[in-house]
């Protein structure tokens, strides 16, 4: 006997784990039409043709199939999702309940047994392959034994037996009908939510994929930009102290020497921070000192900036360990802000028990309707510099931490980001 190839044994551990589409509450309530339509018909195959045989036997499985539905289904939660294999017991079950209330019930002469059909129904449509050709022959099984061994049920009356086994047949297929269309479009809708996550997420890696690529980019050209930076340095220091040339001159030179260190030191920074996502010291910050530095730091870059701060929230403010690419995504931010309106920068941080809110705010010309669903989802710009980047890298940022960042119009004239995060994944433990 040929062994399984490494493909084969992978192909079967995931039809193993597969995990079906399919909630514990949902099959719950497939179960429940399936029990009421069992009753009713074994109901009305005992009032209105007027056998004498037992029915309770019937009735007792009914009652079996109602217990494990109120018990059996809620353990361990309502909306977890069935193993392939868990299902196909749970429907084995259901099958099983089937062809015993068949077997009390008159066999295959009686319609619910066409109640087999939903029941493989949803097997073929949420299990894998195997499982659901299971379920399928088991199902014609049922349905042939209890065709040849059942418990017959006397009846005098055909000509009326038969117009109330019309009546049983239009009631089975209204309901079969009703619950295979309910599921169907029930799992249509999950489908579609699936495949919106999906590529909702395959979308959120692509854009990490960028974001990993820019940063190994920037890591290279923190390593290339070392050299000619301090050869930089050296000429603008000997300019300086050149005392022939004119005051100003060397005024300019001095000027070129400490943006050419300020260069140096952002690098250096760079660099440290690579293996070291967190920018603040062990202690960590509170929202407030974290603000008041972050803003000083950009004022250092951008000093003819006032800003207008507004801080809002319980009081002492929570003390949090912050991303040092969310201080980058932050500055980012402040800097197109300050680029649109200059003169009007507004930024609004409020805090409450399980979010941290930084509004920015400008009075520029504002974000077009066109191209505000795609900023900070792929490098658009209005302006002739830049790439539109920071604010990719701003939103890679927020999300990575389990946050948003939006992008909006405000009344008046001007743009507001907006950017939410989680306190739970920012405060110290």
């Amino acid at each position: 006997m040929p062994r399984d190839t490494p493909p084969e044994r992978r192909r079967r551990a995931a039809d193993f784990d597969f995990e079906v589409p399919l909630s514990r509450k949902r099959l719950r309530g497939l179960r429940w039409i399936t029990i009421a339509v069992e009753l009713v018909l074994i109901l009305l195959t005992d009032r209105l043709l007027g056998t004498k045989v037992d029915i309770y036997p019937a009735i007792l499985i009914c009652g079996a199939q109602a217990l494990l539905n109120l018990v059996g289904l809620r353990w361990p939660a309502p909306e977890q999702r069935f193993g392939a294999v868990e299902l196909l017991l749970q429907l084995s079950v259901d099958v099983a309940a089937l062809t015993g209330v068949a077997y009390f019930a008159g066999g295959s002469a009686n319609p619910l047994i066409t109640l087999y059909l939903p029941l493989v129904a949803v097997g073929a449509t949420v299990l894998p392959a195997v499982h659901a050709a299971s379920l399928a022959f088991a199902s014609v099984a049922c349905y042939t034994f209890v065709s040849l061994v059942h418990r017959d049920l006397p009846i005098h009356d055909h000509d009326h037996a038969f117009q109330v086994h019309l009546v049983g047949m239009w009631l089975v297929f209204v309901c079969s009908t009703a619950t295979i269309a309910w599921f169907l479009v029930r799992m249509s809708q999950a489908i579609r939510r699936r495949d919106a996550a999906l590529a909702a997420a395959r979308e959120a890696a692509l854009r990490d994929e960028r974001v990993v690529m820019l940063g190994n980019l920037a890591a290279g050209a923190a390593h290339e930009l070392g050299r000619p930076l301090s050869t930089l340095a050296i000429v603008a220091g000997e300019l300086a102290q050149r005392d022939h040339l004119a005051a100003d001159i060397r005024s300019d030179a001095e000027l070129i020497r400490d943006q050419i260190q300020e260069c140096k030191r952002i690098i250096t920074q760079l660099v440290d921070r690579a293996g070291s996502p967190r920018s603040e010291a062990a202690s960590g910050a509170s929202i407030e000192d974290w603000i008041a530095r972050l803003i000083d730091r950009w004022r250092e870059r951008r000093p003819a900036i006032t800003p207008t701060v507004d801080l809002h929230g319980p009081r002492p403010a929570p003390r949090i360990f912050v991303d040092a690419t969310l201080d980058h995504a932050l500055l980012n931010l402040f800097d197109n802000a300050a680029d649109a309106s200059p003169d009007l920068v507004a930024i609004d941080v409020h805090w409450e028990s399980n979010v941290l809110a930084i509004d920015i705010l400008d009075r520029g010309p504002g974000i077009a309707a066109e191209i505000a669903t795609r900023v900070g989802l792929e490098p658009v710009t209005t302006r002739g510099a830049g790439r539109g980047i920071g604010a990719v890298l701003a939103r890679s940022a927020v999300e990575r931490l389990g946050g948003g960042l939006s992008f909006d119009g405000r009344p008046g004239g001007g743009a507001a980001v907006r950017v939410r995060l989680p306190l739970a994944r920012l405060v110290l433990a």
